[in-house]
């Protein structure tokens, strides 16, 4: 974590902040604004932002100014993504995204406490740092990369940690894409309590 981000999350290392299409996951095809926050100490090897990992590379930005420009677009939904966002105190940020009627979306690895007022939670769990409690309870939404095949019996451990409503997803991991989605096609089909999610951005050329 940066040693400068303030505890109250009035300030924080903002990487990158751009409006899209979401991708993945149960939310996939809606138009949102993305905020990705810089620094993660989960260190997963087929991450797609390494540069986000270290937060001192990443400006610290001032929680209004980050409002105001997720204010400017015409769909009022935020994806607060990472890095791992839950390293800072969420709760002023969210507090300000929803008093200007913003829905917020979090996408976390669950390895931090909770903070913040979310309308949904997407539990991205990672091996190299299990989930907490407290997120895995909360989660609206279980997405599992999928890179190799022993990753179909580690999903099967979080599921039963996730409430009974949660949405269960299985994602192939892109540079195994190949391999990996006749497998997960079959393993959906004798397990129908998962669901498939595609990086449907990288399909379509959306950043």
């Amino acid at each position: 974590m940066s040693n400068q981000v303030p505890a109250d999350g009035s300030m924080l290392p903002l990487m990158e902040e751009f409006y899209t299409i979401q991708g993945e996951g149960y939310h996939t095809g809606k138009a949102a604004y993305f905020i990705r926050l810089g620094g993660c100490d989960v260190g997963c090897h087929w991450c797609d932002v390494k540069e986000s990992w270290d937060a001192d590379l990443h400006p610290l930005t001032s929680a209004e100014t980050i409002v105001e420009n997720a204010k400017q677009f015409p769909a009022k939904t935020v994806v607060i993504t990472g890095g791992e966002p839950l390293l800072y105190n969420l709760s002023y940020l969210t507090q300000k995204l929803k008093e200007a009627g913003i829905q917020i979306f979090l996408e976390t690895s669950g390895a931090y406490p909770l903070t913040g007022y979310w309308d949904w939670i997407c539990l991205s769990p990672k091996k190299f740092k299990g989930p907490r409690p407290d997120v895995l309870s909360a989660a609206g939404e279980l997405k599992v990369i999928v890179f190799n095949k022993s990753d179909f019996a580690w999903a099967e451990e979080h599921a039963k940690f996730v409430g009974s409503t949660c949405k269960l997803y299985l994602q192939p991991e892109w540079s195994k894409a190949a391999e990996m989605t006749p497998l997960i096609i079959d393993y959906v089909k004798d397990n129908p309590k998962w669901e498939i999610s595609l990086q449907t951005h990288k399909y379509l050329n959306i950043p």
